[in-house]
């Protein structure tokens, strides 16, 4: 690993011939060293971990030379130092952009702290912005793949409200991509730099989702030890992303509603009313107007919540992309899994395009990496694919809401490996959750249970 590099910018030969050495050889870093802050500026090309930098110095004082810097490169750590103990130089070196200011006699442990601590935050700074950078492009329209005309037209409206303040209601089937589409209005609209927080209303117990979302204050309840911050505090200016919406119960509904009409909350157990300017994206696989005429969800959430609806066809209904996608998740699986360049077979392919794929892109995503993990050859052929793939796909099938029946045809599934495809590829789709898991597979959770142990399913 390459050492880090500090620059030294000190007139006094003495003190920077010291701190060379010391940096150097005590404190295992590379260093360069400069007389003066001109000398300093013309030799700016290598860009060095962090610059420690004298503020008395002839031709161009430190101040100067802070100020030139930052306008070129605004991250770059600098910590200044200076033969007088000046609050008033300090703090207008720290207005400036300095890391830190350190007065002669040089404290070398503080220096040595301080070189850290600064490089430190100067490593996390660039992290986030690569990540930040790398979120944006791959979260922006043109990387989101599809071919088809009604996923073109979900990217039209994701445009259209990026930028407003609207909430938005996502609904489509499970595995469609609700969350992606949310991440992209999000990242590509103008709170891109603010918080975007998550909550699954579904993964999270009932009496625990209220303290969740609004946090709580401490002996609240049994176990609230201390304050906690919720997700309405930690979204400000951001985007609050409630996921299952429609499992919220009717009493979290009220106050949910609530806070969407003030933007003002409680924490749990507290009397303080607090402010949150969250912009508010949540996402259903139910059908919210029927559980309105059902009265299991309340009107006026409903229409508080959809103020922009956005539908995600299901992958069924957009056969163009699942070809698409099949490739573009071939080739990322064979780059993260370190294979060799694979292909699908014809028959692969066929069967990729028959099968209704109930778990939609998810469900195809974990195929594909599955069969990349399977393959021996250059291609993968219909057997690396998952069973229910390669039986649902046969004309001896048929698909019906009660689950999957034979035909006349030449196929026979042992039933025992039946029931353990379903509940392997139910998990795959619930990301794992037993509990949504059974009820899709309309099993007993204590069946489920003891069914994955005797298939040794790894959840």
């Amino acid at each position: 690993m390459n050492k880090r590099l500090v620059y030294i910018v000190e007139d006094d030969p003495t003190l920077r011939r010291l701190l060379e050495r010391v940096v150097t050889e005590n404190w295992g870093f590379e260093a360069q060293t400069y007389p003066d802050g001109i000398t300093f500026l013309e030799n700016l090309h290598e860009m060095p971990d962090i610059v420690l930098l004298d503020i008395m110095m002839p031709g161009k004082s430190g101040v100067e030379v802070l100020a030139e810097v930052k306008v070129l490169y605004p991250e770059l750590p600098i910590i200044m130092i200076s033969a007088q103990e000046n609050v008033g130089v300090a703090l207008e070196t720290l207005k400036r952009g300095a890391s830190d200011y350190i007065c002669k006699p040089i404290d070398m442990p503080r220096l040595e702290a301080s070189i850290n601590n600064a490089i430190q935050t100067h490593d996390l700074t660039r992290e986030v912005s690569r990540l930040r950078q790398t979120i944006e492009k791959v979260l922006h329209f043109d990387n989101i793949i599809s071919s088809d005309g009604k996923m073109q037209d979900v990217f039209r409206f994701v445009h259209k409200v990026k930028d407003t303040t609207v909430s938005v209601l996502i609904q489509g089937e499970s595995g469609t991509g609700k969350e992606l589409i949310a991440r992209a209005i999000h990242f590509n609209g103008n709170r891109k730099d603010k918080p975007f927080v998550v909550v699954n209303c579904a993964s999270i117990p009932k009496d625990l989702l209220e303290s969740e979302l609004f946090g709580h204050e401490r002996g609240a309840f049994t176990g609230a030890v201390n304050r906690k911050l919720g997700k309405f505090e930690l979204a400000d200016n951001g985007t609050l992303f409630l996921d299952e919406i429609g499992e919220l119960d009717m009493t979290l509904q009220a106050k949910l509603l609530r806070v969407l009409q003030t933007k003002e909350f409680e924490r749990v157990g507290g009397t303080a009313v607090l402010k949150s300017d969250v912009r508010v994206i949540s996402a259903t696989n139910k059908d919210l107007h029927e559980a309105v005429q059902k009265k299991e969800f309340r009107e006026d959430l409903y229409f508080r919540l959809a103020s922009f609806p956005i539908f995600l066809p299901a992958l069924r209904e957009r056969r163009s992309d699942i070809l698409v996608l099949a490739e573009h998740f071939l080739k990322r699986a064979v780059k993260e899994h370190g294979k060799n360049e694979l292909t699908f077979s014809r028959d692969a392919l066929k069967l990729l395009y028959d099968y209704p794929w109930p778990g939609n892109v998810r469900e195809l995503e974990h195929a594909i990496e599955r069969a990349v993990i399977l393959a021996d050859n250059d291609y993968i052929s219909e057997k690396e694919l998952p069973m229910a793939v390669q039986a649902l796909a046969q004309d001896d099938y048929q698909h019906s809401g009660s689950g999957m029946l034979f035909g006349d045809g030449k196929m026979i599934v042992p039933f025992e490996k039946i029931k353990e495809e379903a509940i392997r590829h139910a998990l795959k789709i619930t990301d794992g959750n037993l509990v949504e898991a059974s009820r899709k597979l309309k099993l007993g959770r204590a069946t489920l249970y003891r069914l994955v142990k005797r298939y040794n399913i790894e959840t």
